[in-house]
């Protein structure tokens, strides 16, 4: 089994890579790295943690639907994303990935705030 986690290069992204290691760590599951956004280089804190970094279909249209049909895999367990605070007002008139990916991936997700 292993952990999916959302790469983003934002403070909540960030934060959601260093939460999915210690995770997978203590579940002893690997790791797959999501890169939505931005570059990656793994992390020191790996250790014996094994990491797979996955990109995005380029033929499609969502980022954050290709993440959620890649967490319907059988070999993912849970979901890992960074969330950050926003108001109701924006929660209302903006679309959110992190939404999209609560509300309809049919595995558990576990958001990290940063």
């Amino acid at each position: 089994m292993s952990i999916l986690v959302a790469g983003t290069d934002t403070p909540a992204g960030f934060a959601a890579y260093r939460f999915a290691i210690e995770e997978a760590r203590r579940r002893g599951e690997d790791l797959v790295y999501f890169r939505i956004d931005g570059d990656h280089s793994p992390s020191p804190e790996l250790g014996d943690v094994v990491e797979r970094v996955e990109v995005p279909d380029d033929r499609g249209h969502s980022p954050s639907g290709d993440l959620i049909d890649r967490a319907e895999q059988e070999d993912i367990s849970t979901v890992v994303i960074g969330v950050r605070h926003r108001t109701a007002v924006a929660k209302l008139f903006l679309g959110s990935f992190a939404q999209q990916i609560i509300l309809e991936a049919n595995k558990p997700v576990i958001c990290i705030k940063a």
